[in-house]
């Protein structure tokens, strides 16, 4: 490659890491005890799992679950009946202060045998909120989320960038080479060793994330064509019709006897009509479980009035989401995560770290062995 090419890729590697590493470290570090933030809220109370019991028994209906919520809090709208997988013995009752609220008001988690509840979810406070705020939109909205967006593709063109600098230097010095020297040149060997180390894994979790930044749009785009198309004909600014959930709820898994249910929005719902029940249902593997399949139920009767398959761009996101997390295979793999979230760490703030040590003097880009080092 010449020198002209190879500092062309100099500039776009110094200024596309100047301009993302700081919010980059931020999302990494933040990342960290999102990876195991089921573990975390367990620890700390926020989360619950089903009492043992000595024997099986049968489940309470799900309407008595859902008046109780109701009960409970008598100013707010259930907006969402949840199911979660690992939990089989646990039901989740999302309210808000509108049935059409974009915000969550309170999460009561419930046992599906005898209907008592066990635990609120402390929502909007507490230092997971806080960790989780920083690192879906930086506590400004979708506007922040879009930005972080933004910052994952300029950290893209960063790593593409460093990879065609390393290159050079990969034929002369071969792999994994520490050289000896000041502390600055130790740490410049460390800084592309790591990063060429962990380029897979961190151009997975930025592709991904970049994907789980346009959630909000995706879901709107999903509610204004295929989910407004099942319900076409429903005036939007009816009121909600009551019915049975459970009666709901037994139709969609009759209408999907291979899936089971993740979700169900209630009338009202920007996921529905305010006529009908939306049950979105979900396989039961591990890759299936991720995708979403709208079972609408008509409140009135309890009849199925159409059923329908997500499409490609909300497959892609339900797929992504999981996977920017190492959600997919249990414990392990989230240590596996957290593992290489610790090296990427590594790589952002050594480079960080180089470029303060640096001057104006040095040649090749901020921690890269650009032309001119190495030798």
């Amino acid at each position: 490659m010449t020198g002209r090419r190879l500092r062309t890729w100099y500039l776009v590697h110094k200024w596309t890491s100047l301009v993302c590493a700081l919010f980059m470290l931020l999302l990494f570090v933040t990342g960290l005890p999102l990876i195991f933030h089921e573990e975390i809220d367990q620890a700390l109370g926020y989360r619950v799992s089903a009492p043992a019991v000595e024997s099986p028994q049968p489940r309470v209906d799900v309407d008595t679950i859902v008046a109780d919520a109701r009960t409970r809090h008598p100013d707010e709208a259930v907006q969402f009946l949840v199911r979660e997988p690992s939990e089989p013995n646990l039901w989740f009752v999302r309210l808000g202060e509108k049935v059409d609220a974009a915000e969550a008001s309170s999460f009561l988690t419930y046992d599906a045998r005898t209907g008592e509840l066990l635990n609120a979810y402390p929502l909007g406070h507490g230092v997971m909120n806080i960790i989780l705020r920083l690192h879906v939109d930086l506590f400004a909205g979708l506007g922040g989320t879009l930005f972080l967006g933004l910052m994952g593709l300029v950290l893209a063109a960063s790593l593409v960038s460093g990879v065609v600098l390393y290159a050079p230097y990969l034929g002369r010095s071969g792999f994994a080479r520490i050289r000896r020297g000041t502390a600055r040149l130790r740490w410049l060997d460390v800084h592309n060793l790591v990063g060429m180390a962990t380029l897979a894994w961190v151009l997975v979790v930025v592709v991904t994330g970049i994907i789980n930044t346009l959630s909000v749009p995706i879901f709107s785009q999903w509610q204004s064509s295929q989910l407004a198309a099942m319900t076409e004909g429903v005036e939007p600014g009816a009121t909600p019709a009551s019915g049975s959930p459970a009666e709901a709820l037994a139709t969609a898994r009759a209408a999907a006897p291979d899936k089971q249910l993740s979700f169900m929005a209630f009338p009202g719902n920007g996921f529905t009509s305010p006529r009908h029940f939306m049950a979105f249902m979900q396989g039961t593997t591990p890759l299936t479980r991720q995708l979403l399949s709208p079972v609408m139920v008509e409140a009135a009767t309890g009849k199925v009035q159409a059923t329908g398959e997500p499409p490609w761009y909300v497959s892609t996101l339900l797929l992504s989401q999981p996977l920017h997390f190492g959600d997919y295979g249990g414990l392990p793999l989230k240590i596996l995560w957290g593992l290489l979230d610790l090296l990427a760490i590594v790589v952002l703030a050594s480079g960080i770290y180089l470029w303060l040590r640096g001057d104006s003097r040095r040649s090749g880009p901020p921690g890269t062995p650009g032309p001119g080092r190495g030798r």
